[in-house]
C-alpha cells in the first residue's frame, strides 16, 4: 500500500495538471508530435477531383470502375518518459524538490498523451535501471506513472535513514560523531545513487523496437553520454529535459556552510561571505550549462529547462510553441 501522502500528493498533481492539460497544452502537444506517417484505410469508389495517382489500378481492373485507395494519418504515438532517480533528484531549496518537479512534468507529458490517445511508458534510472513500465494507454496507466516517480524517491529509505543519522551525529561530540560516521560508511555503505544516463538509453535500445518520443528527465550531472545520446535520437525522438534549482546556479551569503555531493558523499567547507566563491560558482554553473546545450542542440536533441522554484508548465509551453513554429517554417 502506497502511504497517504503520496496518494494524496498525487490527486492534487492529477487535479492541477489535468486542468492545465485540458486547458492549455493538449492542442500544443499534438501540433508537435506526429505519428510514423500514413497508412492504408480502405478503397472507395472513384469520384470526379480524386488524385488520380490514388486509384488502385489492381482493384480497378478487377471490379471494372475506378477505385481510389484511402490513406489516414498514423497518429499514435509512443511516450516514454525517461526519469533520473539519483541523489542529486533530491536536493531542493524551496517548497519541492527536483524530483517533486519531475514527477509534476511527467504528470504534464502523461496526461498529454493519454489525451491525444497515445501510449505511454516510464524508465527510472539512477546508475542502474530501477524500474520499467511498458508503454500503454488509459488514465489509470497515466496516473500509475505519475505515482511510481513520487513513490519511488519515498521507497529510498537510505536516504530518510540517511537525514536521520546527520541529525542524530550533529548532536553528538564531532570526534565521536566522526568515529560513528566512519564505521557507518564502512559496514553499511553510503547507499547512494550516481547517474548514468548512457546505461538507462542502452536499456531504450533493447525495449524499444520502433521509434517513439523518449522525454530524458535529468539534472544532467554525468559524462560519457553524449555518443550513446546521439545514437538514440538517430532512431527516436529524444528531448532533453533539464531539471535544476535556482541554488545550483548562485548561493546567498550565510557565512560557512559543509556541501556534500549527494552522489559521492565528499564534502567540503565553503565560505558563502566570499564574493569571490559565488561569483566563481556562478560562472562555473554558467558553462557548464552552456557546453551542455552546445552539445545537445549540436547533435540535433532539443532542450527544455525547468526550474523547480519555478512554473513547470511555462518551460513546456515554451518548447511546444517553439517546435511547432519550428515545424511550419
Amino acid at each position: 500500500m502506497l502511504p497517504s501522502e503520496i496518494v494524496k500528493q498525487v490527486r492534487r498533481i492529477q487535479l492541477h495538471t489535468g486542468r492545465q492539460v485540458a486547458d492549455v497544452l493538449a492542442g500544443a502537444y499534438v501540433s508537435v508530435f506526429k505519428g510514423r506517417g500514413v497508412e492504408f484505410d480502405e478503397v472507395r469508389p472513384y469520384v470526379p477531383g480524386d488524385d488520380v495517382r490514388t486509384i488502385d489500378w489492381n482493384v480497378t481492373a478487377r471490379v471494372g470502375t475506378p477505385y481510389v485507395k484511402r490513406y489516414i494519418e498514423e497518429r499514435q504515438l509512443t511516450v516514454l518518459l525517461v526519469v533520473d532517480m539519483s541523489a542529486s533528484q533530491d536536493f531542493g531549496s524551496a517548497a519541492r524538490s527536483k524530483r517533486e518537479a519531475a514527477a509534476e512534468l511527467s504528470a504534464l507529458l502523461a496526461f498529454s498523451a493519454i489525451y491525444n490517445d497515445d501510449k505511454i511508458g516510464l524508465l527510472l534510472f539512477h546508475s542502474e535501471v530501477d524500474e520499467y513500465i511498458p508503454p500503454r494507454k488509459g488514465q489509470k496507466h497515466a496516473l500509475r506513472v505519475v505515482r511510481e516517480v513520487l513513490a519511488r524517491g519515498r521507497e529510498d529509505q537510505a536516504v530518510i535513514l540517511g537525514q536521520q543519522r546527520q541529525r542524530t551525529l550533529a548532536s553528538l561530540p564531532r570526534a565521536v560523531a566522526d568515529q560513528l560516521r566512519r564505521l557507518i560508511d564502512r559496514t553499511q555503505g553510503c547507499h547512494r545513487r550516481s547517474t548514468d544516463i548512457a546505461h538507462a538509453l542502452e536499456f531504450c535500445r533493447r525495449v524499444l523496437p520502433r521509434r517513439a518520443v523518449l522525454f530524458l528527465i535529468s539534472d544532467f550531472l554525468d559524462e560519457g553520454y553524449l555518443d550513446v545520446l546521439r545514437s538514440a535520437n538517430r532512431k527516436h525522438d529524444v528531448v532533453a529535459v533539464r531539471i535544476t534549482d535556482q541554488r545550483e546556479t548562485a548561493i546567498e551569503n550565510t557565512g560557512l556552510l559543509t556541501l556534500e555531493d549527494a552522489e559521492t558523499g565528499e564534502r567540503r567547507l565553503v565560505d558563502t561571505q566570499s564574493e569571490e566563491f559565488r561569483a566563481a560558482l556562478e560562472a562555473h554553473a554558467t558553462a557548464r550549462t552552456d557546453a551542455l546545450n552546445r552539445d545537445l542542440r549540436s547533435s540535433g536533441i532539443d532542450v527544455v529547462t525547468i526550474d523547480a522554484t519555478r512554473s513547470v508548465v511555462d518551460p513546456l509551453l515554451a518548447f511546444f510553441r517553439m517546435r511547432e513554429k519550428r515545424i511550419r517554417r
